[in-house]
């Protein structure tokens, strides 16, 4: 079987639910999902389907740019089955943007799931779970509003909320903190992401302990990624376990974290590992070193969605609850037939591949938004 031809189309997607029509952390504000959908084209008339994700600056018409002039002609005329060889012809071809080489790794999987009829939990060693239980973000946003949103999201049966703090006012953040532990009760998880937020560990450990006594499960990245010395430092201060995020971004980043004893719990992502095949690596490393792991989310559409969910019930060490609900963050999907996310729990689609399928009418609306904005 070859690679025929790899299509790229820019979209756009409304968030849901942003406090102010806009969605804020301390990586910034996100009114819209500016993503790519890959279309991965063969010989045997198997179509492969991706996305590509990101919330950092390089997204949107960049990523674009990089899938079509380096990856793509890296790509095309390949044996979709040999993707670790294609991992490493991308990797060659362009250095880093991993979620652009993500979005065609995952579509790689779902060709070779859909040629073999059979799930892309099996290729990477079956079933562990039947479900996934989930985490819930709560962005910055009115104290009193976030606690609302959190309320809701319990209501619909998640068992974990995770608190965006990490902004400017940290005593906006721990009243945030708070207020919401208040209002979920104390038989809800709660835990805080800074999204490296804070600029010093002085800084993060004093602000982490006001948030203590809230009866934190973890505290995620609170330091930028670079900053292993000062995550070790937080990590070695605060009472509850700390989790390591965008200081993960690949497994050689991971073996560091490792190395530094910077971080209790690992947070993964398949489009910021570059794919599937990476972010296992950084699994099975990280379970060596005695550390768990949970998935996290750009947050993707459905497709991406699927590949997550769909790793994580085949990795033998998931932690914490992971935030394999991505598209319960916009105001719509792109499936023909919704992903299975229900009190709590996301479970795999049990068709060939990614098992998943495409509402072409929704995907040319979205096309439609992403050219009218110049994306």
């Amino acid at each position: 079987m070859k690679i025929t031809d790899i299509r790229c189309v820019p979209v756009l997607c409304p968030r849901k639910r942003a406090f102010g029509g806009v969605t804020k952390t301390a990586l910034g504000p996100a009114a819209y999902s500016d993503y790519t959908i890959v279309f991965v084209e063969t010989d045997a008339n198997i179509i492969g389907l991706g996305e590509v994700d990101s919330v950092f600056k390089r997204r949107g018409s960049l990523l674009h740019h990089d899938l079509t002039t380096a990856l793509v002609p890296a790509v095309v005329g390949e044996d979709p089955f040999r993707i670790a060889w294609i991992v490493q012809k991308m990797d060659r071809a362009l250095d880093g943007v991993e979620e652009a080489k993500a979005g065609i790794e995952m579509a790689l999987w779902d060709i070779v799931g859909k040629a073999l009829d059979t799930p892309v939990y099996n290729l990477l060693g079956g079933k562990i779970r039947d479900r996934i239980p989930l985490s819930y973000s709560i962005p910055f946003g009115p104290p009193e509003e976030m606690a609302e949103l959190a309320c809701e999201r319990v209501k619909w049966g998640h068992r974990t909320i995770k608190v965006k703090v990490g902004s400017e006012d940290s005593a906006r953040d721990i009243a945030a903190v708070k207020l919401i532990r208040k209002a979920i009760g104390p038989g809800v998880k709660l835990r805080v992401d800074g999204n490296m937020g804070w600029q010093t560990a002085k800084q993060a450990i004093q602000i982490i302990r006001a948030m203590e006594e809230h009866n934190l499960e973890l505290v995620e990245q609170p330091l930028p990624a670079y900053d292993l010395d000062g995550m070790a430092e937080v990590r070695r201060s605060i009472a509850v376990p700390l989790m390591a995020d965008e200081s993960i971004r690949n497994p050689r980043s991971a073996m560091q974290v490792i190395q530094r004893e910077a971080a209790d719990i690992a947070n993964v992502y398949v489009t910021e590992a570059g794919g599937l095949l990476n972010a296992s690596r950084i699994i099975a490393m990280c379970e060596a070193a005695g550390m768990p792991c949970m998935i996290g989310s750009m947050p993707e559409f459905g497709i991406g969605t699927a590949a997550q969910i769909h790793l994580g019930v085949a990795m033998t060490n998931l932690g914490p609850d992971s935030d394999t609900c991505g598209v319960l963050y916009h105001e719509e999907d792109l499936l023909k037939s919704p992903l299975r996310i229900e009190n709590g729990f996301s479970y795999p689609p049990e068709g060939p591949g990614l098992g998943v399928e495409i509402d072409m009418t929704i995907l040319e609306s979205w096309r439609q938004a992403a050219a009218t904005a110049g994306h």
